[in-house]
């Protein structure tokens, strides 16, 4: 009686195939990386962009958006309510990511009045309060209350993934998200709670970013 032949790959084959997978998942691993990348280059461009901002609204009113006593004047044609004036006292009142009628949340309707901002200037529109590009609320207020950091206020993003919580501060700081004009936190009872090395390394866990103005 004849042997079958026994069917199989060859040694050259399983190679190929070998061959191919790895390129699949090198493409895939790249394109995961570009993706990051850019994600960080906007996150990063909204912590440097807000600032100008703000910066560009006291250059031209001398005072803060959201705390200017004349922002009827400053930004209503006619004298129209089209805003509510803050209180002037140098200070952004209300927290980064408040969603009440804030000096912090107020502070965006006076600098899109102002043409210095784009978005709706209507604050009962579902889409005024701002957000990156991951979904997380963009936010400022006064400092030193905020992880720490020093200044007068500081702007803050969340929902900020650990996987590029540091990538961001190479961008922008000392590349240590504890320490600097740059550092991060995750949400506790009191507040925001500090980074430390563990939870950092948790690719899942969602931070906030805060750098000061």
């Amino acid at each position: 009686m004849q042997k079958k032949p026994q069917t199989g790959f060859t040694l050259v084959e399983i190679a190929i195939v070998l061959l191919v997978v790895g390129l699949l998942l090198g493409g895939v691993m790249k394109g995961q990386a570009l993706i990051d990348s850019a994600r960080v280059k906007n996150l990063a461009q909204d912590l440097r962009s807000v600032p100008a901002m703000v910066h560009a609204y006291q250059d031209r009113f001398r005072a803060l958006p959201g705390d200017d006593p004349a922002a009827v004047r400053h930004l209503c044609s006619g004298g129209s309510g089209c805003t509510v004036a803050g209180n002037g006292n140098g200070v952004i009142d209300g927290t980064w990511d408040a969603g009440a009628d804030t000096e912090s949340v107020r502070l965006w309707q006076h600098l899109r009045l102002a043409g210095i901002a784009t978005g709706s200037t209507d604050t009962a529109d579902a889409g005024f309060l701002p957000r990156n590009a991951l979904g997380g609320r963009l936010g400022v207020q006064r400092g030193g209350s905020v992880l720490g950091l020093p200044g007068s206020l500081v702007v803050c993003s969340d929902n900020v993934p650990g996987k590029l919580v540091t990538q961001i501060d190479i961008a922008l700081d000392d590349g240590d998200p504890a320490a600097g004009s740059l550092r991060a936190g995750t949400p506790g009872d009191t507040g925001l709670v500090a980074i430390s090395a563990a939870n950092r390394l948790l690719e899942a866990n969602a931070h906030t970013v805060c750098s000061n103005l």
